[in-house]
């Protein structure tokens, strides 16, 4: 229904919000609890929202939404379960170049703020997009797919580390409340895997799990290959996010909603083949971000992505199947085009899903050594 009507979204949000009060978690993790609560009914506000289109850009809000991230990522890194400050308690502390590495993300995030502000600034004037803006914001693009790799192995820095550099090139290809969005189904995400931890009953704490796998400790709990209640909540839940992600601000990949300020921080003359691969990254990195927590969560409850992925593909096969059905060969243009690109929608989730796990795997295990710049490839 989310395909027909963007508020069903909503409507799903409210429920899955009181999903950790019908589990223990009530009485023991109140305050997480809560939080979920929350994010989910602020995050339901978006899809009923006005599509983001041609008649839509709030320069203000996408600068406030890079400010209220740059706080987050803040407030988390003084966090002592991330390893990046000093603490008192039992936490192993990260490597001095992990908190560098952090810190330049920080900045990057600055400067991407001060470049919306800037360009929108210039192109308002009328004196179009600055040289240097436009070189700062490719070099944000491109660093910011390579950043992560140099990130700990740790679960909630090495996440910590992927959004912030996502969030970098997203902002810059916002219009309006995208970036108010992702900021939200970060929070949405990170919240996920703390909740799905708690449900594990893992006695390992959450800072202590690694996505690096090591070598096999006979005492330690081995990989579940059977499929579980969980699993099927899972498998939904992913599938819904992905959804929410695609179509929680309308479908940004629809040529109505299209609108080509979204890349005037690269480039203001009309190129439909650098326009298009710039919005291709901009649909991708929401949908990275709910990858790289799908991974997470497997790593930590040692599930099996094998039979986690079958759940996914087979819920995902029933939504093509009954978008098949729906498809039409009669009536007005538009309703035969809408009902083909609902049904090659569905059918192109299944191939991404695949591939989103992958870059997902690439930019949650794969890292770059500092000294050697040797690549290490750890496999579960």
């Amino acid at each position: 229904m989310s395909f027909f009507k963007r508020e069903v979204l909503s409507v799903v949000l409210w429920a899955i919000a009181m999903w950790p009060f019908l589990s223990s978690l009530t009485n023991t993790h109140k305050r997480l609890c809560l939080s979920w609560c929350i994010t989910s009914v602020i995050l339901s506000g978006f899809p009923m929202m006005a599509v983001v289109g041609k008649d839509t850009n709030t320069t203000q809000c996408k600068i406030l939404a890079g400010w209220l991230f740059i706080f987050a990522v803040g407030f988390c890194a003084r966090r002592p379960e991330t390893g990046l400050i000093y603490n008192n308690r039992t936490v192993r502390r990260e490597p001095y170049y992990i908190a560098v590495l952090t810190a330049v993300q920080v900045v990057l995030l600055c400067i991407s703020t001060y470049t919306i502000q800037s360009t929108s600034r210039s192109i308002a004037n009328k004196d179009g997009l600055p040289f240097l803006n436009q070189i700062v914001a490719w070099f944000i693009l491109g660093i910011s797919l390579v950043l992560p790799l140099f990130g700990s192995q740790s679960i909630l820095t090495r996440l910590l580390n992927v959004m912030t550099s996502l969030f970098a090139p997203y902002i810059l290809l916002s219009i309006s409340h995208e970036g108010m969005f992702c900021l939200l189904l970060c929070i949405e995400m990170i919240l996920w895997l703390m909740l799905e931890h708690q449900l594990s009953y893992n006695y390992s704490k959450l800072q202590d799990i690694h996505f690096v796998s090591v070598p096999a400790d006979p005492t330690k709990k081995k990989i579940n290959n059977e499929i579980s209640l969980g699993d099927f909540r899972r498998a939904y839940f992913f599938i819904f996010f992905i959804l929410l992600a695609f179509f929680g601000t309308g479908n940004i990949a629809s040529i109505n909603s299209f609108n080509p300020t979204s890349v005037y921080c690269f480039l203001t003359v009309f190129n439909p083949y650098v326009m298009g691969f710039l919005m291709l990254i901009k649909i991708l990195i929401p949908f990275l971000i709910v990858s790289c927590i799908l991974r997470a969560i497997n790593v930590c409850l040692k599930a099996s992505p094998r039979a986690l992925f079958l759940l996914i593909l087979l819920m995902s096969d029933f939504l093509a199947l009954h978008f098949f059905f729906l498809v039409k060969d009669s009536g007005s243009w538009l309703d035969i085009g809408t009902s083909l690109s609902h049904y090659i929608i569905s059918i192109t989730v299944i191939i991404f899903i695949m591939l989103l796990y992958g870059l997902a795997w690439i930019l949650t295990s794969v890292s770059l050594t500092v000294s050697s710049l040797r690549i290490k490839r750890h496999l579960l």
